[in-house]
Parts: C-alpha cells; sequence; structure tokens
C-alpha cells in the first residue's frame, strides 16, 4: 500500500505569499496590468506548489517527489538511500528555525524534504526498505 505524505508549510513559505500577493494587488492598483498578470501568475504557480507538493512511498519500493502539477516527479527506489535523518538548519535562542528530513542517497545526491509527520515518515521510509541494512543518523 502507498503511503501519501504531504509537506509542511512553514513561515517563509507563508511570507513569500504575502509578498507576492502584495504586488499582484500593488501592481493592479498602480493600473500597470502585465506586472499585475505576472505577479498573480507566479502566485497561481506558489499557491499550487504549496497545496500539491507529496511525497509517496510506494509498495514497489520507491519514493516518489512531487511538487505539483507544473513540476516533474522524481521517483528514487528505497535501495538508493543511505541516510535519512532530521536535520535542522539554525538555531535561534535554542530554536530551530527551520527543520527537515535529509534523505542521501548511495550517488552523493540528496533531498531536503518536509513532510508533516516527519517522524512517522521516517518510520515509513525504514519499515520499506527491503533489505536488512540499517540507516545511519
Amino acid at each position: 500500500m502507498n503511503r501519501i505524505f504531504h509537506a509542511r508549510i512553514v513561515f517563509g513559505q507563508y511570507f513569500m505569499l504575502a509578498i507576492v500577493t502584495f504586488l499582484a494587488v500593488y501592481f493592479l492598483w498602480d493600473k500597470r496590468p502585465l506586472l499585475a498578470v505576472f505577479w498573480m501568475l507566479w502566485l497561481v504557480f506558489l499557491i499550487e506548489r504549496l497545496i500539491h507538493t507529496t511525497y509517496t512511498v510506494t509498495a514497489g519500493g520507491t519514493l516518489q517527489i512531487s511538487h505539483g502539477r507544473f513540476s516533474r516527479l522524481r521517483e528514487r527506489p528505497l535501495s538508493d538511500i543511505v541516510s535519512v535523518g532530521q536535520v535542522s538548519s539554525m538555531r535561534v535562542a535554542g530554536y530551530a528555525v527551520v527543520h527537515y528530513v535529509l534523505v542521501r542517497y548511495k550517488d552523493g545526491r540528496h533531498d531536503a524534504l518536509m513532510p508533516a509527520g516527519e517522524e512517522e515518515f521516517i518510520r515509513v521510509l525504514r519499515d520499506r526498505l527491503k533489505s536488512g541494512r540499517q540507516f545511519s543518523e
């Protein structure tokens, strides 16, 4: 059975939406239709990407990363995963500003994913591995 995890939306993404919305309304108010249309289209793209970003762990042993309808689906076999763990980017006064799940692959590439339930996502990834090899933290 496939497990689908939706992406978590963080403060910086809300902030970006507010800025793009402000610019779209400003240029519409200022009677500059080409700039207003550009920022409105960019706003639609951002909202669609935020709403439809999913991470799917399939029964066939793959991790599918989808960033919405306007982006290409990325698919990686679970057997290529070298390590998976929770990472925080920066700490301010003891609190993590942004935390995410870092998935590293055999070829040296990595994905920084932000699923809504990070612990559950990591548990499902580890459970779905067919081989008995352990992840490093």
